[in-house]
């Protein structure tokens, strides 16, 4: 349970906190009914500014009088009647049983069918079931359950508009405002200058509502042809956007994969900007036998000057397979220097826990410490290391006072367009001054929210002892890396790491239960480390 707030109408004031933010910042983007609702909203009585927003922050569109209870509100009838005369909410909305039920409690559906012994017992679906047989098919809530006044509220698509623009996405809303007051969450605070918006136009807000619904649509079952049909002619000239459009072309791709519909999943790759859909073009072409066109298509993807380190491997996994299908020489890649392997057999631990843990106490000693740290270590280094730059206030990179990474993290134009930043952090390798930035930063920063450092994880003793035995030339190679392609190379680590203090060496660590086997992005971090003398194993586990 969450403490709380010593003022009773903090999310009063968070959401008109929202309101001036979009006035000064989007006011042109808002059409005169959209201006008058930010301009009327001031003009009404506190209460009922205070129950609307209530209501905003509550899922769903009807709201029974009965219920909105709020003690700092008082008369919460009373409060609605502003909201009525406004528009803004409505009372008595025409609703059938179905939409009724999920409102009312089994003793409320109860007590609106005719007395029946025979009923008495039943569960809420049956009796549900049984009003069904007597029931119009709608009417008035009033008319449903006499008892009680429901409202609707009506600008909810308003409000989701509202909240788009300020947080630049629909994950995050007025929730983020209450924690950062408990303290429960911590943000950076960065400089954001007025003119700081995501959105250009209005067709932009327009559009990434739309890209949303598309996707709610899709994930919610509807047919693919459907959805496709919306976005195949769809032209956005914002490549963020574009982005977004591109990834869902791709998941209805992979939808008609599965279907074995091959012509209409080519016809999505070929029009998704995802580099993922380039390989999965080959892979369609494979399946409909198409396998000297799939081949030629392989290779002009491998000679292409763009073709990241993703889609190479994957090619390389289906160039022997074409090659053999079309009766061309198969070349395969030279073998890279095996990685050092480690066989245990090892009693099965109790749940919760895993099989990295069963490995961390057995390989664990005071001399040579084991710790489990996956994701957490390599990226809170560089999160340390590379803070200034990751919160520079460079125009696109922050919209509002709630995020924990820049909002383009995924533009390939992310290093570059704070390249400075990024060639003084990482010279501080070179003059030893890293260690000292990191351990004065880890104090600093503590608690702050940032995409890379899992504070929950990253101790200070986890922290002193990478520092003394992680090599700076080995944390200039990983973090090269990981600003090669941020977005993919931030996972993929070795879940374990080892670390010999006395000698100031380490070794990580790649754990692997009964049935487990590599994963791709785990594969191309070994395949890294090795080609560059990093010390890595993996641990194969089999239960005793």
């Amino acid at each position: 349970m969450l403490p709380a707030l010593p003022n009773p109408f903090y999310y009063l004031d968070n959401f008109r906190v929202l309101l001036n933010w979009i006035s000064a910042r989007y006011a042109d983007l808002l059409l005169p009914a959209e201006l008058a609702f930010v301009d009327g909203f001031a003009r009404l009585p506190h209460a009922s500014q205070a129950l609307l927003v209530r209501m905003v922050m509550r899922k769903g569109e009807w709201f029974r009088a009965g219920k909105l209870n709020y003690a700092e509100i008082g008369d919460t009838r009373a409060a609605a009647q502003p909201l009525l005369a406004a528009g803004w909410i409505s009372a008595d909305p025409l609703l059938t049983l179905a939409e009724v039920a999920p409102l009312l409690t089994r003793a409320e559906v109860l007590s609106q069918l005719p007395p029946q012994a025979s009923t008495a017992r039943l569960a809420k679906d049956a009796l549900v079931a049984a009003w069904a047989d007597i029931a119009p098919e709608a009417q008035s809530f009033s008319q449903w359950y006499p008892p009680d006044t429901l409202y609707q509220l009506d600008l909810r698509p308003l409000c989701d508009r509202l909240r788009l623009m300020f947080f630049g996405n629909l994950r995050q809303d007025l929730s983020e405002f209450v924690l950062a007051e408990l303290g429960v969450y911590r943000y950076e605070k960065v400089d954001i200058p007025a003119e700081a918006r995501v959105f250009r136009s209005r067709a932009d807000v327009d559009h990434y509502l739309y890209l949303h619904d598309c996707r709610s649509r899709f994930e919610d079952g509807a047919p693919c042809e459907e959805i496709a049909a919306l976005l195949t002619n769809l032209q956005l000239d914002n490549p963020w956007l574009e982005e977004r459009r591109g990834r869902v072309l791709y998941a209805l791709g992979q939808q008609f994969e599965r279907q074995a519909a091959w012509d209409d999943a080519a016809r999505m790759y070929a029009l998704s900007i995802d580099p993922s859909a380039r390989v999965r073009t080959v892979r369609v072409l494979e399946r409909q036998g198409r396998h000297a066109e799939a081949l030629h298509a392989a290779h002009a993807l491998l000679n292409h000057h763009d073709c990241d380190e993703v889609s190479v491997q994957q090619l390389h996994r289906m160039l022997p397979r074409l090659q053999r299908a079309t009766g061309a020489p198969i070349i395969r890649k030279s073998r890279k220097a095996a990685v050092e392997r480690i066989d245990l057999c090892l009693p099965q631990p109790p749940a919760p826990l895993t099989v990295e843990h069963a490995v961390v106490a057995h390989l664990h000693c005071d001399d040579a410490p084991v710790m489990y740290v996956e994701n957490t270590l390599i990226n809170a280094l560089f999160g340390l290391l590379c803070w200034p730059a990751l919160f520079a206030p460079i125009a696109g990179a922050f919209f509002h006072p709630f995020h924990f990474t820049p909002a383009d993290l995924a533009s390939p134009h992310f290093r570059q367009r704070r390249q400075a930043l990024f060639d003084a952090a990482l010279a501080q390798l070179e003059s030893g001054q890293y260690v000292e930035t990191i351990r004065q930063r880890f104090i600093e920063k503590a608690g702050i929210q940032s995409g890379f450092v899992a504070w929950s994880v990253i101790d200070q003793t986890r922290l002193d002892l990478a520092l003394d035995c992680l090599p700076a030339a080995h944390l200039r190679l990983w973090f090269e890396r990981m600003l090669c392609d941020i977005t993919t190379n931030r996972s993929g680590f070795p879940d374990l790491v080892q670390f010999w203090p006395s000698e100031r060496r380490y070794r990580m660590i790649e754990v692997k239960g009964p049935g487990d086997r590599l994963q791709d992005n785990q594969t191309r971090w070994l395949n890294y480390c090795l080609d560059h003398g990093m010390p890595m194993a993996v641990c194969y586990v089999t239960w005793a």
